[in-house]
């Protein structure tokens, strides 16, 4: 006697099928932190040593033998020279040595190098009976003493920003994908000003230079959305998979908001150059605090991946046009009855996926 299908194994597969996609978060998730994170060591992490003549020399070499790779070790001839390349982010320390040493660093260009590199000088201090003095040329503001905050918005930004791809791409799929396209937009508009609250009048920091803040917010959380929306035409319940890869796994890991590409396996570290959660990370700390070193590129970086987002949706909305034209075309040669109860199975199916997605979305 023959039965009808199994529910029970439809349902299971159905499920098993969906959980495929956070698995692999999970996975990708470990493979990208705990490969960023979990040992940092510095590699030609640069420093100097102020002075000049051979008892300079000799102890700007000793440091660079003894480090193994780890520093990259040269004089400057003074202390004016020192603090222009700790702006920079040209050198990451200074050393001046003699009866009363001092180290110079710049804690908003990276707290955790700082911290590096004062541990190392604390070391060569202690070796010549002298209490280290530690000078900091370019603080943070009061309400971000680590000097991770900056990254932390970074992470507020990019969850508004991609868990609104879902939204807008799954529940307006029916739109047009112009309105689409303005919809993020005006998300984006909304997640950077909700971002430069936080900055500002909430947490409290930054305290100046709130309308630059905003600025590479705005064009950081736009590329992330239209990226997401154009990459939905194609990738569809991947979609939230894709933009964690993007957005987040990737991302975050090689934005400098923990470590610098200087404390990093190199794979993060050469994808500091041009990933975008680094564009934002390095553009707001040189707009607030290193007097504008390296904005202009950073800016540029942002821009890219904006104009990458509007090339993406230019490209999905040709896409689903010609989609549409061939499907009315196909139905066309069926009967009429016929087409529309496929079309309201398909809707169905649409929609379930389409809700399945957003929860997915809402979840991560």
């Amino acid at each position: 006697m023959s039965t009808g299908p199994n529910p029970t194994a439809g349902a299971l597969r159905h499920v098993l099928g969906h959980l495929l996609t956070p698995l692999l978060m999970c996975l990708g998730m470990g493979l990208a932190y705990l490969g960023a994170f979990h040992a940092p060591q510095p590699h030609d992490l640069r420093v100097d040593i102020v002075g000049s003549g051979p008892a300079t020399q000799v102890l700007a070499q000793t440091l660079q033998d003894e480090a193994d790779g780890a520093l990259d070790v040269r004089t400057v001839p003074d202390r004016a020279t020192a603090a222009t390349a700790l702006r920079q982010q040209d050198s990451y320390g200074a050393y001046i040595p003699g009866d009363h040493p001092e180290l110079l660093v710049a804690s908003a260009s990276s707290d955790t190098s700082a911290m590096a590199v004062e541990k190392v000088f604390t070391r060569v201090a202690a070796g010549q009976d002298a209490p280290l003095k530690v000078t900091d040329l370019a603080p943070t503001a009061s309400g971000d003493p680590t000097g991770q905050g900056v990254f932390f918005l970074l992470v507020a930004v990019s969850i508004g920003a991609y868990a609104s791809v879902a939204v807008i791409s799954a529940a307006g799929a029916a739109l047009p994908m112009r309105i689409r396209a303005l919809l993020a937009a005006g998300t984006s508009l909304v997640v950077s000003l909700i971002g430069t609250l936080f900055a500002g009048p909430v947490f409290h920091l930054v305290d100046h230079g709130l309308a630059g803040v905003w600025a590479l917010s705005w064009l950081y959380a736009a590329g992330v959305l239209l990226i997401g929306i154009g990459l939905h035409t194609y990738l569809r319940r991947w979609t939230t998979l894709g933009v964690m890869v993007l957005f987040v796994m990737l991302n975050f890991t090689s934005s400098g908001g923990i470590y610098r590409p200087e404390l990093q396996p190199g794979f993060f570290g050469s994808l500091h150059a041009f990933w975008n959660g680094a564009g934002l990370v390095e553009g707001i700390r040189g707009h607030v605090y290193l007097d504008g070193h390296g904005l202009g590129g950073n800016v540029l970086v942002l821009a890219l991946w904006f104009l990458a987002g509007v090339l993406l949706v230019t490209l999905a909305g040709r896409t689903e046009a010609k989609r549409n034209a061939l499907a009315a075309a196909h139905g066309q040669s069926r009967k009429e009855t016929k087409r529309e109860a496929e079309a309201a199975a398909e809707t169905k199916e649409e929609r379930e996926e389409r809700e399945e997605e957003m929860e997915e979305a809402v979840a991560v």
